[in-house]
């Protein structure tokens, strides 16, 4: 089957016609006899013949913080609605870009293979310097480009003449990907105008020129070495094979820190992009290596709030926050699907009693336990509680389970009909580590420490 690509994507999302449904920062006429499929962030109409094999989806998005202009827009865009969603598509085939009552929009459309059909998926993204919206359309059948067409000429947008005002909630804002992970949320927008994408090796946490990149764990990074070798090792591994051109570095760490920092930068070019760029690399306690990418030394300074040539061994442990804070934005929604299978947290402690007189062994206590959710479907679950306490030889094993129904409120809580008892509510989110996902639960009625689960077993 052959596309005329160049005649794909007729944008026309500019002009205003019949009664129309709003979303976000849309307006648009819902296509008659396609089902349609909303979450908490897109808005779907599908359309499907069983007899000829064809299908078609055409997806809303809502708008998220502009990277400033319309170019860098539709790139991030592609590479995370696209290129992340269908499996080889090819690099698109663009518009010419059109303009209107303070946005600007252009459109894109590539080719790949699905079930062994030729497909093609295209992208009109609109921005105004402030806020950015998209549209992804897809399809295997050509016949359904009049109906696409056809949608495209009933989008409006909200007018602007300058910055678009968004009211923000109390959590950060998400952009809901499908993608082969079967996870449903990949960046998160934060209020505080910081965005986190997860990547193949670290999240990346961009605000503006900024960039920090939160690697993933790699034991060769760790070793038991002096600072300077130990933080020279990790830049080897982590940094070095993407800059060039390496002048004035230095490595710090301060040793009256009960949890030592370790810091190295340097003044690279970047080989990706050929700028020259000022690179920090930095870890403390259990942050991992957190990579901090800036167009120079100042607007690291300025941003962190930290002069890394003011340094030195005795720097206080405060002075590192601004730093091991951007461990936070690791964090990601939840959608139900997202949660089907056996998440396991397990704890094991041991305690040696001693006299303190004679410095003979008294005793030891131990405490062992596993608590286990499994997600099933129908949002159901089970729920396990184990735990081994006491004296070793003497010890206690308790145990306590429920099953019953699970909801999601809004995609940071989950609600359980029934643990140990009564209705629960924990607050919820994900981080990310190589080719993982980590659960987090807290119970929302006493919000102290988070609990991290692993997923024992494959996903249902």
């Amino acid at each position: 089957m052959k596309y005329i690509l160049t005649v794909l994507v007729f944008l026309s999302v500019f002009s205003v016609k019949a009664q129309k449904t709003t979303y976000d920062i849309f307006s648009f006429e819902s296509p008659r006899g396609w089902s349609k499929d909303e979450k908490s962030m897109v808005i779907s109409y599908v359309k499907t013949d069983q007899a000829k094999g064809s299908w078609c989806r055409i997806s809303v998005y809502k708008s998220t913080i502009s990277k400033g202009t319309l170019d860098a827009d539709f790139n991030s865009e592609w590479q995370e609605l696209v290129v992340k969603t269908y499996n080889g598509v090819t690099a698109p085939q663009l518009t010419d870009v059109q303009e209107e009552n303070g946005w600007k929009a252009k459109a894109g459309v590539g080719k790949f293979t699905f079930n062994k059909q030729d497909a093609v998926a295209m992208l009109t993204t609109m921005s105004n310097k402030t806020r950015c919206g998209s549209i992804v359309a897809a399809t295997n059948d050509q016949s359904y480009m009049a109906d696409i067409e056809k949608f495209l000429g009933t989008v409006d947008l909200v007018k602007t003449t300058g910055t678009t005002t968004i009211k923000t909630s109390d959590q950060p804002k998400q952009l809901p990907i499908a993608n082969l992970t079967g996870f449903s949320f990949n960046t998160t927008n934060f209020d505080d105008g910081w965005v986190g994408v997860v990547k193949e090796d670290w999240v990346e946490v961009t605000k503006g020129s900024m960039k920090v990149l939160l690697h993933y764990p790699r034991s060769n990074t760790i070793i038991a070495a002096d600072p300077e070798p130990h933080i020279n090792n990790a830049w080897n591994i982590l940094v070095a094979p993407r800059y060039s051109d390496i002048r004035n570095y230095r490595t710090v760490s301060s040793s009256l820190d009960y949890i030592r920092p370790y810091l190295g930068y340097a003044q690279l070019k970047d080989n990706a992009s050929g700028k020259q760029v000022f690179v920090a690399l930095f870890r403390k306690g259990d942050t991992g290596w957190l990579e901090f990418v800036c167009p120079d030394k100042n607007s690291f300074i300025n941003t962190f709030h930290i002069n890394p040539d003011q340094l030195d061994w005795q720097t206080s442990s405060e002075t590192w926050n601004p730093l091991v804070n951007m461990t936070t934005y690791n964090r990601f929604a939840v959608e139900a699907n997202d949660l089907k299978g056996t998440w396991t947290s397990d704890f094991t402690g041991m305690t040696e009693y001693y006299n303190s007189y004679t410095g003979a062994h008294t005793a030891t206590t131990m405490h062992q336990s596993s608590e286990t959710f499994v997600f099933l479907p129908g949002n159901s679950y089970d729920w396990k509680l184990m735990a081994i306490n006491g004296q070793i030889g003497a010890a206690r094993y308790d145990e306590a389970k429920n099953s019953g129904k699970f909801s999601m409120n809004g995609n940071w809580q989950v609600n359980f009909s029934n643990i140990e008892g009564k209705a629960k509510t924990f607050n919820v989110y994900f981080s990310c580590i190589k080719g993982a996902r980590l659960l987090w639960m807290q119970d929302a009625k006493y919000p102290t420490s988070w609990t991290c689960f692993g997923l024992g077993k494959q996903r249902l």
